[in-house]
């Protein structure tokens, strides 16, 4: 995948050499750190750079396409920058925003830099009032917001593919007439990867209701799901497999990483397998195959229970009882 679109994020990047590793939220690549300047530049004061600014964080509010779960920020997703303003007094990365110009209680909108515009209130709620919030103000259109805020994200790990495939979604429609092509080649992605993480955001709801976390739905997640979406058949055994585990999850307090669940969904769409000598193997809920039974002769069944199966009794003859014919 590439590091990002050059020719148009340059212009916030120059002089960022000897930058890049001042906040813990900036870039593996040191893309968009500072934009036109180098921070070593930055003085203290209210206005600290043409257009680099300390700000209230109260008058500021997020884009309404920026990529970050707002129900995911917290305390602990947090607590890196946290401490790194905590240790450096302050805030050393500015975020970018433009101004507000149809709101009267807002003065700029967030495109790149929510994650510290949230650490610099949470700092001013717990007894450090003096925080605020560093800016870099340009003026740019929607279109190209989204592309200085893709450009700045694009290496950063703590973006899920959920949150990415959201906002590139939304983008696609809005910007790109739904080309993927045209997506593709303004932020100099591969068409191929561009097209994997889209799929993240088109899993149907029903699926989507198995995992825990829409944060555990990773591209490797989605590509082994999509194939049986459009098999009618396999949708509607995964959408069973999927109202069970919710149901587990809400009973139980169960939680189970995005593969454990991809692996539950896809093995729900696969007949149970006659081995070698007729046996039929038959799984726990949690997908491990606890015994195996084959039709003996006269009508009966031969039943194996499968070792270091960690099975409980209670799940071993609920799995017998299932085979024994009514009445």
């Amino acid at each position: 995948m590439s590091k990002g679109n050059k020719g148009f994020g340059s212009m916030f990047t120059e002089g960022l050499d000897e930058a890049a590793a001042l906040d813990n939220s900036s870039p593996a690549d040191g893309i968009m750190a500072s934009r036109s300047q180098t921070l070593a530049r930055i003085a203290t004061g209210k206005t600290v750079a043409d257009r680099t600014e300390w700000v209230d964080p109260a008058r500021c509010r997020p884009w309404r396409m920026h990529n970050r779960d707002l129900d995911h920020l917290n305390e602990d997703s947090c607590r890196d920058l946290i401490d790194s303003f905590l240790s450096a007094k302050k805030q050393r990365i500015p975020a970018i925003v433009r101004r507000v110009r149809d709101d009267p209680d807002f003065d700029y909108e967030i495109v790149a830099g929510v994650r510290r515009w949230w650490t610099v209130r949470w700092l001013r709620a717990h007894h450090h009032p003096e925080y605020e919030y560093l800016v870099t103000i340009q003026a740019v259109s929607d279109e190209e917001a989204f592309r200085v805020s893709d450009v700045e994200n694009r290496s950063r790990k703590d973006i899920s593919d959920w949150e990415r495939a959201k906002e590139y979604t939304i983008a696609l429609a809005e910007f790109y007439d739904g080309s993927q092509s045209q997506m593709a080649e303004h932020l100099n992605l591969s068409r191929s990867w561009l097209s994997r993480l889209l799929d993240v955001a088109r899993l149907p709801d029903e699926i989507v209701v198995a995992f825990s976390d829409t944060h555990d739905i990773t591209v490797r997640v989605a590509r082994d799901i999509k194939p049986l979406v459009g098999d009618p058949r396999a949708l509607a055994k995964m959408r069973e497999e999927a109202e069970r585990l919710e149901s587990e999850r809400q009973q139980a307090g169960t939680r189970m990483s995005g593969p454990e669940v991809a692996k539950r969904l896809v093995k729900a769409t696969v007949e149970p397998v006659a081995k070698k000598g007729g046996e039929i193997e038959v799984a726990s809920e949690g997908g491990k195959v606890i015994l195996r039974y084959a039709k003996a002769r006269g009508g009966g069944l031969t039943i194996k229970i499968a070792p270091r199966s960690g099975a409980t009794k209670a799940e071993l003859l609920k799995a017998v009882e299932a085979l024994l014919p009514d009445g």
